[in-house]
């Protein structure tokens, strides 16, 4: 996924892997597509030595230097045949740590298992909240086509589903 999302950035504009990095997190896709920031450098060294990105500048900022990198000409080729995996591949991942989890919660106590819910609604509340930011801060750098806007509005409803069902789980382990 790294490949695509880097690959695809540099589709618009030669970057810096900071500035990858940034636009990442600023718009929180690293999230949803899976990609941790450290991973942007270690993607760019790798496609470069693959001949699918290559240093179009180097910039002097004080003391300090960055690269610049641009897609190649066979950068642009694998662009392609990476989106076009990414279309043939199955896009619903269920929530196995959970599932796994209520496979076998008969073995805890209730007032842990209400306890453990709270935590993971929590933390899907906290997310839905960042991707709702992530899309306000994308918005600030460009206009959104209708088809980003679909992504992020099935994003939300993705969360909104599972944040129902732990509530309905917290029920009813409370009314037990």
């Amino acid at each position: 996924m790294a490949r695509l999302m880097v690959l695809g950035l540099l589709k618009l504009k030669p970057m810096s892997g900071y500035e990858i990095q940034q636009i990442l997190l600023k718009s929180h896709s690293d999230e949803w597509a899976g990609i941790l920031p450290g991973s942007i450098y270690h993607a760019l060294k790798k496609m470069e030595k693959e001949k699918l990105v290559e240093i179009d500048s180097i910039e002097q900022t004080g003391n300090r230097s960055k690269a610049i990198y641009k897609i190649t000409e066979q950068g642009e080729v694998a662009f392609h045949d990476l989106l076009i995996e990414s279309f043939q591949v199955s896009s619903v991942h269920l929530p196995s740590n959970l599932y796994t989890g209520l496979s076998f919660i008969e073995h805890l106590e209730k007032e842990q298992i209400v306890h453990s819910l709270k935590i993971q609604l929590v933390l899907l509340e906290q997310q839905l909240h960042q991707q709702k930011l992530g899309i306000k801060e994308k918005r600030k750098y460009m206009p959104l086509d209708p088809v980003t806007e679909m992504l992020f509005e099935n994003v939300f409803q993705q969360y909104e589903l599972q944040l129902q069902l732990i509530k309905n789980l917290i029920a009813h382990y409370e009314g037990l």
